[in-house]
């Protein structure tokens, strides 16, 4: 096996870039040979100032100094552009999570990445990702039962942003909560059927701007369709240095539960959970080990997308398959 690093590169510097860079230090056989941007590159200060940032308009001319590219981008208007874009010079990794729009989107990937012979590993995280790996062995395994996904206690960035704009609010975020009553009913395996409300609360910590009406912020808020609306939602009201000082982390985790029956019409639950003090710092953990993946791909002389449901779970350990074999099986 070829003991030389494998080259990596970053395409955008927010929350998720600086995640990646943390990572990769953590890993014995990678290095980071730069960061790409749209800002001015003499802007960003990087964690590591020895590495080098350069405009994303270089991307083409930087190719063959990095082996697989991390992009770091949103999925609403960032990677749908970036990801076929660059999947034609680069061995990619991405978050993509917008679900209903994956396989469009892998399609549009695939095409590039297989006609320029390169790799691209799509929508890789924790869900969509990890938690899509635990619904497939779930079915797999229990084929006769149901599914449950809870998230939470998590910070939602887009619901954050949705209450942002809410008129009167100068500042704000919210977290999404199981129902506890829920998860002990699918975890005793009694299979319950549970609309949306029934599954998850929504909270919400508000500072309003001078002069603000309180009720017409809440009433605002709960009634605020595909949002809110549909769930039982608490809003709180509360001052700036409280909303620093409490608010600030980015939490999030949840659960993937199983509730079927065996051959033998045996009871049986498969749960698989995540408690995240930092949701970006956990998703960028999961992009850099698949990056390893989609490298060990490339130089085998794959090509076009693939999700994690398609990577076998060797390829995302630097240990050789005959270390693993001795030491986790």
């Amino acid at each position: 096996m070829d003991s030389s690093p494998i080259r990596i590169g970053i395409a955008g510097y927010g929350n998720l870039g600086r995640g990646a860079q943390a990572a990769i230090a953590q890993q014995p056989d990678m290095q980071l040979m730069g960061v790409f941007t749209r800002r001015n590159p003499a802007s960003l200060q990087l964690a590591d100032p020895s590495v080098p940032v350069w405009s994303i308009d270089e991307a083409a001319a930087r190719r063959d100094e990095i082996d697989v590219l991390i992009l770091c981008g949103g999925s609403k208007d960032d990677l749908p552009v970036q990801g076929p874009s660059l999947a034609q010079w680069y061995t990619t990794i991405d978050s993509f999570d917008t679900h209903a729009k994956i396989p469009e989107y892998f399609s549009s990937v695939d095409t590039v990445a297989r006609a320029h012979g390169n790799v691209s590993i799509l929508a890789v995280g924790w869900d969509p990702g990890l938690f899509s790996i635990n619904r497939l062995m779930g079915e797999a395994i229990l084929p006769q039962g149901a599914t449950y996904t809870f998230w939470g206690k998590g910070l939602s960035q887009g619901h954050s942003d949705a209450i942002r704009r809410v008129p009167g609010v100068a500042a704000g975020v919210q977290y999404t909560l199981p129902v506890q009553d829920a998860v002990n009913q699918v975890r005793a395996g009694q299979q319950p059927q549970l609309s949306t409300r029934q599954k998850h609360t929504r909270e919400c910590f508000v500072v309003l701007q001078p002069g603000a009406d309180g009720d017409q912020v809440r009433q605002a808020i709960v009634t605020m369709p595909n949002y809110f609306a549909d769930y039982d939602t608490t809003v709180h009201f509360i001052d700036a240095d409280t909303l620093h000082r409490e608010h600030s982390g980015m939490p999030h985790g949840g659960f993937v539960i199983r509730s079927g029956q065996s051959g033998h019409g045996d009871g049986q639950v498969m749960e698989f959970s995540l408690n995240l003090a930092s949701n970006p710092g956990f998703t960028s953990s999961v992009l850099v080990a698949y990056a390893r993946a989609a490298w060990r791909l490339k130089i085998a002389g794959e090509t076009g997308a693939r999700t994690v449901l398609d990577i076998a779970p060797g390829l995302l350990s630097p240990k050789s398959a005959a270390d693993l074999r001795r030491e986790l099986l």
